[in-house]
């Protein structure tokens, strides 16, 4: 009999290319991945791993049964996905992931929807960056994701998810009072090449949708500071120390040291729920993305 978790190890080697890096997506150490391995050549009686360099790649025998693997773990999740479809309801442990400002600004309102109306349903939330979400989403250590992108900068997404969209999310520009651009009732973003920028994290996909853009309007930004949360953005702006791109979802009330101006050419996030095409029957992804839109309801009147 083959362990289904030792067929994961393998098909996450495979998929990722390494020990180290299947490890790494799995939450094991690279001793256990090659403990379990082992376990499974003995299993089936052949190498499945050869030496590669420094580091292994996958035998041909590996990478037929990886292979199947894949099939196997995809109808693994069919099948937990039509067991809950055949009862209707939704039930069990739903695991979701979302970006910083959806957990915020969407989860509390749905969760208690969700809480109400389904009562025999579990949802965990877990606080990740979108690429974080997707290659868990992927091995399966969530079960459904609230990802974004921008109008200008799409995000690819792996092969075998589904996705539905659930609001778009205007984002204006913060600027300290007093500014020369505080009271406009519309700006160009042409009118800001001058200024000093609070960004994201310098490599996150958010700060290099913002180089992108600005680049793409003949500016070269000059970036001061770089901030992950919106009450710290807020609070160097209002220290008059740059003007930042402030999304609606989960804005924080304004500070009084802040003005929030809108761009006229206006700039959105696409914010969507992502999951694996195997559970699409499932109805707690369905009552989920349902609440997810209505609680998303405020931000798009």
């Amino acid at each position: 009999m083959l362990s289904l978790e030792r067929l994961r190890i393998l098909h996450a080697i495979d998929t990722y290319g390494s020990v180290s890096a299947a490890a790494d997506v799995l939450s094991v150490t690279t001793s256990a991945v090659s403990q379990q391995m082992a376990k499974l050549e003995r299993e089936t009686g052949q190498s499945l791993l050869a030496r590669n360099g420094r580091g292994v790649r996958l035998t041909d025998a590996g990478r037929l049964l990886s292979g199947h693997a894949e099939r196997i773990l995809s109808l693994v999740e069919l099948a937990h996905s039509d067991l809950e479809a055949h009862r209707g309801a939704a039930v069990g442990e739903l695991r979701a992931g979302a970006f910083p400002t959806a957990v915020r600004g969407l989860f509390p309102t749905a969760l208690t929807e969700l809480r109400r109306g389904h009562p025999q349903l579990r949802t965990v939330v877990h606080e990740l960056e979108p690429h974080d979400q997707l290659s868990r989403l992927v091995r399966g250590d969530i079960d459904l994701a609230v990802v974004l992108d921008w109008y200008n900068k799409p995000l690819s997404l792996p092969g075998g998810l589904a996705k539905a969209p659930l609001f778009d999310d205007i984002a204006d520009v913060a600027v300290p009072v007093g500014h020369r651009l505080d009271g406009r009732a519309q700006i160009e973003l042409d009118e800001l090449a001058d200024e000093e920028w609070i960004a994201w994290p310098d490599g996150g996909f958010c700060h290099e949708w913002l180089l992108f853009t600005l680049r793409g309007k003949g500016i070269e930004p000059r970036i001061s500071h770089h901030a992950e949360e919106h009450a710290t953005v807020l609070a160097l702006v209002a220290a008059g120390l740059g003007v930042a791109v402030m999304p609606r979802l989960g804005r924080d009330p304004m500070p009084d040291g802040v003005r929030i101006v809108p761009v006229r050419s206006t700039m959105c996030r696409h914010v969507y729920a992502v999951w694996r095409e195997d559970a699409d029957r499932r109805p707690a992804i369905r009552v989920a993305v349902d609440a997810l839109r209505r609680s998303a309801e405020r931000y798009t009147g």
